[in-house]
């Protein structure tokens, strides 16, 4: 979709708090940019000049309207940059979304991978979406990651129990990682020449992360932190904590193209706070699990079996979302 327009369009998630709150303070700062957010309840401090518009992650039917909205909105203005950087942890995985499916898998994937299905047709040409999404992916990094893939058993799974939060967290990051690089096998993407960027911001402390959880759950991972996390940094980068303030700088950069990425690679964690470009887990590159993902969800967000896979030229090209639609013209 190539428009000409006197701003540059940015439409974020995730902005109200942590990362997403720092990230968003140094893109309205920025001249000729309209910076378009999402907010659930009211008393959020959103810097001046931002539009907002209400968002449940939680409920496909919100984000539909959502999408909506961002469209009357922007008339024939594309978006330039699209930041699908909120999250969510719960210490037990017993939580369901208005959909009845798994809460942090709902919020964390399926709510951001339709956002990005049905806002593709609005991007504008050679521009950049930004997914964020954690080393917690990844094995060779944390004990947590997930070793195998089951969509159906994210989505509603059989037990809860101690740990099941951050595995279900753990394993969301996966699925940011997968959709990162389905979006970035389109054939439509690499025509219109739209950069994808998996982000990683490393372990950061002082942000809204688990802010659910209960008291003691939460000063358990403050005390690893301060103590734990520190040690263990002395010999593994990765676990050196970072600050939301460094983070939120570094997904402004990386949203606004001040970082780019080497070439082929998609995927930016941040070390020490410092880019790097590692390789993601096995899993994250196994295409098998990438296709899987991208149909199963198709399935759960109400897009059914679409025409546009991962690969054919007109992937969400001319398709938009109206109300209960989920044919292809």
């Amino acid at each position: 979709m190539d428009r000409t327009k006197p701003q540059r369009v940015v439409v974020m998630t995730g902005v109200t708090a942590g990362l997403g709150a720092h990230a968003l303070r140094h893109i309205a700062a920025q001249p000729d940019t309209r910076v378009i957010v999402d907010a659930r309840g009211n008393g959020r401090k959103i810097p001046r000049g931002v539009e907002v518009i209400p968002l449940d992650l939680a409920s496909l039917a919100s984000v539909r309207q959502f999408i909506n909205t961002v469209r009357d909105q922007l008339g024939e203005a594309g978006i330039d940059v699209l930041v699908l950087n909120a999250g969510m942890q719960s210490s037990t995985s017993e939580g369901r979304s208005s959909d009845d499916y798994e809460l942090t898998f709902a919020v964390n994937h399926l709510a951001h991978y339709l956002l990005a299905r049905l806002l593709l047709p609005d991007m504008a040409d050679h521009g950049r979406l930004i997914i964020t999404t954690s080393e917690t992916h990844d094995p060779a990094v944390t004990p947590i990651a997930p070793k195998t893939l089951e969509p159906q058993v994210l989505a509603r799974p059989g037990k809860s129990g101690f740990g099941s939060g951050i595995r279900a967290y753990a394993a969301s990051k996966l699925c940011n990682l997968l959709t990162a690089q389905s979006f970035a096998a389109l054939d439509d993407v690499k025509a219109r020449g739209i950069t994808v960027v998996a982000f990683s911001p490393g372990l950061t402390g002082g942000t809204s992360l688990g802010r659910d959880s209960p008291r003691v759950a939460r000063a358990l991972v403050m005390f690893l932190m301060h103590t734990v996390f520190r040690l263990v940094g002395l010999f593994r980068p990765e676990y050196v904590v970072g600050t939301p303030e460094r983070a939120g700088e570094a997904l402004a950069e990386v949203s606004l193209g001040a970082v780019t990425l080497p070439a082929g690679r998609i995927y930016l964690s941040l070390v020490k706070g410092k880019p790097t470009f590692p390789d993601p887990s096995a899993l994250a590159q196994s295409p098998d699990a990438r296709e899987r993902l991208w149909r199963e969800s198709a399935v759960m967000v109400g897009l059914g079996q679409m025409a546009g896979d991962i690969g054919e030229p007109d992937a969400g090209e001319h398709y938009r979302d109206r109300g209960n639609e989920a044919a292809v013209p």
